[in-house]
């Protein structure tokens, strides 16, 4: 009855794995293995199951990657990756600078105050995703509230130009992503044993040091866990470089979308995609491993 029971905790989630991410992904990649075409779908398809066995052999026969290989002569798609991961990483890095303030701030905060900030951070969560990023166009506009607010201070003579720039995707994906670096953190600092600082402080630390000897070590499975939370998602961001960053923001989330829907070439599009995947399965293993190492450690 144990193992019985076992087994079928076990294939719930794996099926519902096999069902909404390896037959999606089984289709792409089939895609991205196929010839564009003018027709719909734009493609022809590699594979012929319902040839039977000879469409099996003819796929072998002309088996090529060459949707791969123009990814790999065209700058273009190469530049977005690269580009991607460089505004991931430093998005990721500027929301863990705004972030862990918040997070250390929440944790020290009286316990009757920290549900009623953690909902001031989920708060955000409760509007669509695309009008939260659509407000940043009138907050950041050059008759913006934000240039209206600077000029009224006298700080500025004329409006700044933030809207259609790289700082504007910034704005937009720190803000969009900063809950998913304050939770984790949150988390962790949360369970943080206060005698340990006292302990720091009485053998001569001043707070500072108690801070990056104590309190920053033991708070990074949270700050892993918050970066990754970042990080893969941002890679393959495309609303806001779309609507904050314009036509001078290279991701490949953009390119991916103009594939399949302004250019209408669906294999090169799912080629796009699955190396995607590809890069992005190299930090979502590391951050299984450790929210693995985390959970045996808390065992």
């Amino acid at each position: 009855m144990g193992n019985t029971r076992r087994l079928f905790l076990i294939l719930v989630p794996y099926s519902w794995l096999l069902l909404l991410f390896l037959v999606p992904f089984a289709i792409v990649l089939k895609i991205s293995l196929s010839d564009s075409a003018l027709a719909i779908p734009p493609y022809t398809p590699t594979l012929d199951l319902s040839a039977g066995w000879a469409g099996i052999k003819a796929l072998f026969a002309d088996f090529d990657f060459e949707n791969y290989a123009w990814l790999a002569e065209d700058n273009l798609y190469w530049k977005a990756y690269l580009s991607s991961l460089w505004i991931a990483a430093l998005s990721t890095l500027l929301a863990l600078m705004v972030g862990f303030p918040i997070a250390y701030g929440m944790a020290r905060a009286p316990e009757e105050w920290r549900p009623t900030l953690m909902m001031l951070v989920i708060l955000p969560f409760w509007t669509s995703f695309l009008i939260r990023v659509y407000s940043w166009i009138g907050i950041l506009g050059q008759n913006g509230y934000l240039n209206q607010l600077l000029e009224w201070l006298g700080l500025i003579d004329e409006p700044l130009i933030i809207l259609n720039t790289p700082i504007a995707v910034y704005i937009g994906i720190v803000y969009t992503y900063l809950p998913f670096m304050v939770l984790p953190i949150y988390a962790t600092l949360e369970k943080l044993d206060a005698d340990l600082l006292e302990a720091a402080e009485d053998l001569g630390c001043s707070r500072f040091q108690a801070f990056w000897l104590v309190t920053f070590p033991l708070s990074r499975p949270g700050v892993i866990a918050g970066c990754f939370l970042v990080f893969i998602p941002v890679v393959g961001e495309f609303v806001i470089p779309s609507l904050l960053g314009g036509s001078k923001t290279l991701m490949i989330g953009k390119v991916l979308w103009d594939e399949f829907f302004a250019n209408r070439d669906w294999p090169v599009a799912s080629a796009v995609a699955v190396l995607l995947l590809l890069i992005l399965i190299i930090p979502i293993v590391l951050f299984q491993r450790q929210q693995q190492r985390q959970q045996e450690a808390e065992q």
